[in-house]
């Protein structure tokens, strides 16, 4: 099969273009016929990357790339709920190859049918931005209507999601954004929008029950003076995880698979309530540049197969 495949440590310099050999599902797995993969730049420094769970040196080369949208091509001896040819999103192991080939290797409970409003290309930049913004919104900070959300990073992947999943649960939606951006963050259902260029968010904003912070460093340093006493702060910018401030610490998480989200999340999106925002579409061999380039609003994402 073709696949991208990361050679060293690295950015998006030390990917390749090329044959690698296709997988076989072994037990529970599930063999995917990749249509599309999403783009996760950060995934150059997760530790999961370069590493085993054992905490040893993965060996090269790695294929990238943890969120798809294809079609089921071969399931293993023990694998049950999924049949050959359905449609699926959903996520692999960070520990292994990823989706950024032809053919990709994961398990039932890291799938759910695809959405059947979208595009593969639509649905690949889906499952990791969706799931996040589910996580962070619903199961750790526990939103609910009426309440005043801060949102860091609103045009993003995360961002965009999480916007939407705010707004259906009838809360309050403050937003920072570029000046750019105002009116897209509007239409994906903020209330406020702030330019974070131009105004300290702290300086206008106060007492809200909630902030999700994807930008990480001074703005998440600065969001803990704007949430009311019994406030709830969580992050995904990965530098919280290293840091010796506790309170900080305890505020990040790492998006999980889930099965159960991602059903509820494509009936959210064939119901219109919620969509995803793709940022560029790239062809394989243009894989370097589909790392590089910055996104206006959302994520970019990888078309591996022409159909």
């Amino acid at each position: 099969m073709k696949a991208i495949r990361l050679h060293q440590v690295g950015r998006s310099e030390s990917l390749l273009y090329e044959d690698a050999p296709k997988p076989k599902p072994k037990d529970d797995q599930v063999l995917v016929h990749v249509y599309a993969a999403g783009i996760t730049p950060t995934e150059f420094a997760w530790y999961p990357t370069f590493h085993t769970p054992e905490g040893g040196d993965r060996p090269f080369p790695i294929i990238l790339g943890h969120e798809f949208s294809g079609v089921v091509e071969a399931i293993g001896p023990a694998c049950t709920g999924i049949r050959i040819g359905d449609p699926v999103y959903g996520l692999n192991d960070w520990f292994m190859d990823g989706a950024q080939a032809e053919y990709c290797l994961t398990v039932a409970a890291n799938i759910a049918p695809k959405p059947v409003a979208l595009e593969h290309v639509q649905a690949a930049a889906s499952p990791i931005s969706a799931l996040t913004a589910w996580q962070a919104l619903i199961d750790r900070a526990r939103l609910s209507e009426g309440q005043r959300v801060l949102i860091h990073g609103s045009a993003g992947g995360v961002g965009s999601f999480a916007v939407q999943l705010a707004r259906h649960k009838r809360a309050h939606v403050i937003a920072t954004a570029s000046a750019a951006n105002t009116d897209f963050v509007k239409a994906l259902g903020a209330d406020e929008v702030i330019d974070y260029r131009t105004t300290p968010f702290e300086t206008v904003v106060r007492d809200v029950d909630v902030v999700l912070d994807t930008v990480g460093g001074d703005t998440r340093h600065r969001s803990w003076g704007v949430l009311r006493k019994g406030g709830r702060l969580v992050t995904v910018a990965a530098d919280a995880e290293g840091l010796d401030e506790p309170r900080a610490r305890n505020a990040f998480f790492i998006v999980e698979p889930n099965r159960e989200q991602l059903i509820e999340i494509s009936r959210l999106i064939d119901t219109g309530i919620i969509r995803p925002i793709v940022g560029d579409v790239f062809s394989m061999e243009d894989a370097r540049q589909a790392y590089d380039q910055k996104p206006v609003h959302g994520k970019n994402v990888l078309r591996i197969t022409e159909r």
